[in-house]
C-alpha cells in the first residue's frame, strides 16, 4: 500500500477515469468496445481504471472534448474519489489539453500519449529505446505552448550558449529539435546495420507474423520455433522483431514475430516503427494471427490492413491463422429472442465455412494454447515454403 497526501491507504496504481465519445462515425458499441480497450491498456500502463466517462456527440469538441456539462461532472467524480489521472480515448489537440488542464485537478493523459508510455516502459533493446523516444519528443513538440519544461537542464552548455532574449519556449522548442535530429541519425545508422544483418540471412524464404496485439502471436512463434519466446497477456508485450531459423521436416526458413497493431496507434509511432516492420516489407509471406474469440475480431482484421497499407505492405500473400478457439463464446439463440444474431450466435462451425468462403484467402483454425490444429499449420506452412523455394531454386526441388 502507499500513502497519499492526506495519509490515507489506496491500492497500489494510479487511480483513473476513462473518458470516450460516441459521435456518428463511432457508435455505442464502438465506444464501449474502445473503452474496454482503454481501460486494458491503462492496466498494463499500471493504472486502476475505476469508471468510464461517455457522452454523445456530433463530433467531439473542440475546446475541452466533451461538453462543459460533462468536463464538469467529471471534474466532480475526480474530486470525490481522490482519482489521479484523466484517461482520454482520442488524441487530444494541444489546446484540448491546456484547456482540460485548467479544469482538472488530475493528471492528463490521451491514448496517444498512454500508448507512448506504455512502450517506453516495454522497450528493452537500445533500438526501440531510441524508436520511442523519437515518437515522445514528435509527440512532445507541437505540445510545448502548454508548459514549462526547463529541457536546458537536460544538455550541457556554457557562457554564450544562447543569444540574448531567447523565450524558455524558444529554448525548449530548439533542444527538442536537435534531440530528434540526433535520434534519427542514431537510427539511420541502426537501420544500416540490420539491413547487413539482413543480407548476411541468405536467401532464406522469410515468413512474418502480424496480428492485432495481444492475438497470441508470440505464443505461436514459441510453438512453431520451439524456442521460448516473451510471451505475457497484456498489450504490446513485444516491441523489439525476434526472428528464428525454423527447420520443418528438412526444409529452413526464417519466422520474424513484430510488435502487435492496434487501433488509433499513433502516427509518430508506425514513423519511428517503421524501419523495425522492415521484417514485414521484406517477408515472402505475411502470417495475419486473428483472435477468432474476440467479438470485434473483423474490426481487428481491418486495423491490421489498413496498417500493413500504411507502412507499404500490402502486396503481400497473407495466411489467416484463426487463434484461440478453445475460448470461443458461443452463445445459442432462444426461439424467443427476436434481436439480430451478433457472431457469438454463430457456432465455431459456422464461423469456419463463413470464414473459408467469404476470404479469397488460405486460413486455418487452431488453438496454439491447446495446441489444437499445431501439426496441421506446420503442414501449411510448409507447402507455403516448400513453393517459393521450388521457384526460387528449380534445381534443389529434388532435395524437397
Amino acid at each position: 500500500m502507499e500513502q497519499n497526501s492526506n495519509n490515507k491507504t489506496k491500492p497500489y496504481g494510479e487511480r483513473a477515469v476513462l473518458v470516450g465519445v460516441i459521435t456518428g462515425e463511432q457508435n455505442d458499441l464502438q465506444t464501449k468496445e474502445y473503452l474496454d480497450e482503454l481501460k486494458f491498456l491503462a492496466e498494463t500502463a499500471g493504472a486502476i481504471a475505476v469508471k468510464s466517462f461517455t457522452q454523445r456527440l456530433e463530433r467531439t469538441n473542440s475546446k475541452t472534448f466533451v461538453g462543459s456539462g460533462k468536463i464538469y461532472e467529471i471534474l466532480g467524480y475526480i474530486r470525490e474519489n481522490e482519482i489521479d489521472i484523466a484517461i482520454f480515448d482520442d488524441e487530444l489537440t494541444p489546446s484540448q489539453l491546456k484547456n482540460i488542464e485548467k479544469i482538472m485537478e488530475c493528471k492528463i493523459l490521451d491514448r496517444t500519449s498512454l500508448i507512448l508510455d506504455i512502450f517506453a516502459k516495454r522497450a528493452k533493446t537500445a533500438y526501440a529505446k531510441t524508436q520511442v523516444e523519437l515518437a515522445q519528443y514528435q509527440y512532445l513538440l507541437p505540445r510545448l505552448t502548454r508548459m514549462w519544461t526547463h529541457l536546458e537542464r537536460q544538455r550541457g552548455g556554457g557562457i554564450g550558449r544562447y543569444g540574448p532574449g531567447e523565450t524558455q519556449l524558444e529554448t525548449d522548442r530548439r533542444i527538442i529539435l536537435e534531440r530528434i535530429s540526433k535520434l534519427k541519425e542514431q537510427l539511420k545508422k541502426i537501420d544500416r546495420q540490420m539491413v547487413s544483418q539482413r543480407g548476411n540471412r541468405g536467401s532464406l524464404v522469410r515468413l512474418a507474423l502480424v496480428g492485432y496485439t495481444n492475438v497470441g502471436k508470440s505464443t505461436l512463434m514459441t510453438l512453431l520455433s520451439k524456442s521460448e519466446v516473451f510471451v505475457e497477456n497484456k498489450l504490446f508485450a513485444t516491441l523489439d522483431t525476434t526472428v528464428r531459423k525454423i527447420v520443418i521436416e528438412n526444409l529452413p526458413f526464417l519466422l520474424s514475430d513484430t510488435v502487435g497493431f492496434i487501433r488509433k496507434l499513433p502516427a509518430q509511432l508506425i514513423e519511428s516503427f517503421k524501419s523495425t516492420l522492415d521484417e514485414v516489407r521484406e517477408a515472402d509471406v505475411l502470417i495475419h494471427v486473428v483472435d477468432i474469440s474476440h467479438p470485434n475480431c473483423e474490426e481487428q482484421i481491418n486495423v491490421v490492413k489498413q496498417t500493413l497499407f500504411d507502412i507499404g505492405a500490402t502486396n503481400k500473400p497473407v495466411f489467416l491463422v484463426f487463434n484461440k478457439i478453445d475460448v470461443y463464446p458461443f452463445i445459442e439463440k432462444t426461439e424467443d429472442d427476436l434481436t439480430l444474431p451478433t457472431a457469438e450466435n454463430h457456432s465455431l462451425e459456422q464461423l469456419m465455412k463463413s470464414w473459408i468462403a467469404k476470404e479469397n484467402t488460405p486460413c486455418i483454425f487452431i488453438s496454439a494454447k491447446n495446441k489444437t490444429n499445431i501439426d496441421r499449420l506446420r503442414n501449411d506452412i510448409y507447402k507455403i515454403v516448400a513453393e517459393i523455394h521450388a521457384g526460387r531454386y528449380p534445381f534443389n526441388n529434388f532435395l524437397y
